[in-house]
């Protein structure tokens, strides 16, 4: 009687079964040690929704392209002094705020103004605030509020200012290489998992500095080491434009915002904004320069000549004005914000590829039977004529 054979083909599929009941095995342990989901395929993941908390600065949200700053992330503002960068933070509490949030702000610089905040929109009555005596000190507290899970927002006020122990018990003048880079590194190891867990933003405010003898290339960089820069899902910069004057009195300043990283949405978009003393950035003038703004393709504000006009209302002559007459009718500015979110927000695979094919059979349709040359090259010949190129190729 003859031998069965073995073919390769039975071998691969004898080792493709033992292999799967292998992993099935592997995934049975692994969830009696560490319980249900702690491994499972991607595609049975449920659907991950990014929660996100408002800038305050309508332009930001959208060049975020989630609508603000995402919950569960590490986020990183960072630029030179006076620039905005506190600004930015207070201006998301005080949107958080709105919503019946609660924020923490750790005061590392010991430099926090409750006037200015106010101004800002923040309840100075429902922040938490700290004012650690080191960077050991600071990062605990912040740990610990973010562990209750009963807190949406931490800001840590700056990087710079989180002195490790050493360096504050040690003389002036002491080298400490290192020290702080060490301390940044081992914190956000241990707060990352709890920060996505409990859906907290942590948003750290740093500085610059400078190398010494970079003579190629930029050599600006920011304090803590590079841990942040890796744990970061976004991280924005910052920048200070020219001087806004009224009459002879400067009032503010121009503030470029560049989204440096981005991990949940593309990159490196950036939006140009005005920053007035005493107020911030204002939300109403933010609007309506994003809505006029050619490049943005957005029709909510229209100007004609120096009139805005929303629909059939109208809402001033110059921007001050539209700016304040939106400031007395919230519920407008309210409308015009959603108009504008929701022409903004990213459309659809479906709709972009049906729109793609309707424009496509519209072209097809409009474009006229093109009479053939009569030439005595034969049709493989064509491709050497430099005449069978378009003129941009020729040009």
């Amino acid at each position: 009687m003859a031998k069965k054979t073995t073919t390769k083909a039975d071998n691969k599929k004898s080792d493709a079964t033992d292999r799967e009941t292998e992993l099935e095995k592997a995934l049975q342990k692994i969830t009696k040690a560490f319980g249900e989901g702690a491994v499972m395929k991607m595609g049975d993941r449920p659907e991950l929704k990014i929660d996100v908390v408002s800038t305050g600065i309508l332009s930001l949200d959208l060049a975020l392209g989630v609508g603000g700053l995402p919950r569960g992330r590490i986020v990183e503002i960072y630029g030179p002094e006076s620039s905005g960068k506190t600004t930015i933070a207070l201006q998301t509490i005080a949107e958080l705020q709105k919503t019946g949030g609660k924020a923490a702000y750790i005061d590392a610089e010991n430099a926090m103004d409750p006037k200015y905040a106010s101004e800002l929109g923040v309840n100075i009555d429902d922040l938490l605030l700290s004012q650690p005596n080191s960077g050991e000190q600071g990062l605990e507290i912040a740990e610990m509020l973010i562990e209750s899970a009963a807190v949406d927002v931490v800001v840590i006020d700056s990087v710079a200012a989180l002195v490790p122990k050493a360096e504050i018990e040690g003389a002036i003048g002491d080298s400490h290489v290192g020290l702080q880079a060490r301390l940044m590194s081992q914190a956000l190891r241990k707060m990352a998992g709890t920060i996505n867990n409990t859906n907290t933003l942590v948003i750290f405010i740093n500085q610059l500095r400078e190398k010494v003898g970079i003579v190629f290339g930029n050599p600006e960089v920011t304090p803590g080491g590079r841990a942040l820069k890796f744990y970061a899902s976004v991280r924005i910069e910052v920048r200070k434009g020219q001087q806004v004057k009224d009459g002879k009195n400067v009032v503010g300043f121009a503030s470029k915002l560049k989204v440096t990283k981005n991990k949940v949405a593309p990159p490196f978009k950036t939006v140009e904004t005005t920053m007035s003393f005493g107020h911030g950035i204002e939300h109403n003038t933010d609007m309506i320069n994003l809505a006029t703004d050619k490049d943005n393709d957005l029709d909510v504000i229209t100007k004609s000549g120096s009139w805005y006009n929303y629909g059939k209302e109208r809402l001033g002559q110059g921007l001050v004005n539209a700016s304040h007459y939106l400031d007395e009718h919230p519920e407008v500015s309210k409308e015009i914000e959603a108009k504008i979110r929701e022409q903004s927000a990213p459309k659809p695979k479906e709709e972009d590829e049906k729109k793609d094919t309707a424009k496509d059979e519209k072209t097809t349709a409009d474009k006229k039977p093109e009479e053939k040359p009569t030439t005595d090259k034969k049709p493989d010949d064509k491709k050497d004529d430099p005449s069978s190129f378009g003129v941009d190729r020729l040009v």
